[in-house]
């Protein structure tokens, strides 16, 4: 008997990526293409990249379950809707319909960051716990929130949007979504180095950074954590707020939610060994007890294939099960 595959797709900026993955959740054919922003042909490149891997592999088409994909921006779960995606420039774009006449397969999407969720709660460091808080350090914050094996998607698809709790009421950095003191605005790499810039530019400052920052005007998220690791107390400073804010969201979100993983993905933990332990600390100290004893907090462990493998489960668990999607 043929092998059947769930095909995984994770809608970036700048690239696609996809994956053949077995009912087992294992990848076993994974590819990346450009993403066409300027000419909008991303659903037609994505039908094309999977008839192209069928044919290059030797598959029927049959053996397609469907499509799970995640692609950034609110979703409309039922008619897989894009309300808005200002990167793409989609607004209110029927995503699901579009792939479903290119592809003649059934999809199902979701936003980019609850597919990383559902994939480490399936494969990763979610270790298959049914109450999960997925948080995505990156250029912004991104979340996901699973409630007893689902994901919380509220009444307009922005559930989790865990980078938006306020972090700083007044006189908080801007943020992109327009409001300020988000918690996006300080534990993300943009936050980050915002952050070490603000305290590069006072009077009397003393820093490895500095030199860094004034031949270039230009550090990273990487140069401040290399930077501490040498011991530069700047750094370490700005490592200490971000795992401040971070611990006191994370314990305010799991008073309401007591759940039984906390992962934290994305670039910036690659920097864990810096702050994990101190937001650690600071959940303990902010979350109710019996939360605190109840939440294991982990790194992510699939990396870029999170949302690949996340998209995965969204067709096994909801297309071939036949589980509505709202």
């Amino acid at each position: 008997m043929a092998e059947t595959f769930l095909v995984g797709v994770d809608l970036g900026g700048t690239t696609i990526k996809l994956a053949f993955i077995n009912l087992d959740g294992e990848i076993k054919h994974k590819w990346e293409i450009p993403t066409n922003k300027k000419d909008n042909t991303i659903v037609v490149d994505i039908a094309k990249a999977i008839d192209q891997k069928v044919l290059e592999l030797n598959l029927s088409k049959d053996q397609l379950a469907g499509i799970g994909m995640g692609a950034p921006g609110p979703v409309e779960l039922e008619t897989g809707l894009i309300y808005s995606a200002v990167n793409l420039g989609w607004e209110n774009y029927p995503l699901k319909d579009k792939l479903e006449r290119e592809t003649n397969l059934p999809v199902i999407i979701d936003n980019d960051a609850n597919i990383a969720a559902l994939g480490e709660m399936w494969k990763g460091a979610g270790n298959k716990a049914k109450n999960l808080v997925c948080v995505t350090l990156g250029t912004g914050v991104g979340g996901g929130i699973i409630a007893n094996g689902e994901i919380i998607h509220g009444v307009l698809g922005a559930g989790g949007e865990i980078g938006h709790i306020t972090s700083i009421p007044e006189g908080g950095a801007p943020c992109n979504c327009g409001k300020t003191g988000c918690l996006e605005t300080i534990a993300s790499a943009t936050g980050i180095v915002r952050m070490a810039v603000e305290k590069l530019k006072e009077d009397g400052v003393n820093s490895p950074l500095k030199n860094l920052y004034s031949q270039s005007e230009n550090i990273t998220a990487k140069d401040v954590f290399d930077s501490a690791r040498n011991g530069d107390q700047l750094a370490l400073d700005v490592i200490e707020t971000m795992s401040y804010h971070l611990g006191l969201a994370l314990a305010n979100l799991a008073n309401g939610l007591n759940p039984e993983k906390i992962v934290i993905g994305g670039g910036v933990s690659k920097g864990a060994d810096l702050f994990l332990a101190k937001v650690k600390a600071y959940f303990q100290k902010y979350s109710f007890p019996t939360v605190a004893k109840g939440a294991d907090i982990k790194v992510a462990t699939l990396g870029n294939d999170a949302g690949v493998i996340g998209g995965a489960w969204l067709v096994k668990s909801k297309i071939l099960n036949n589980v509505p999607t709202a």
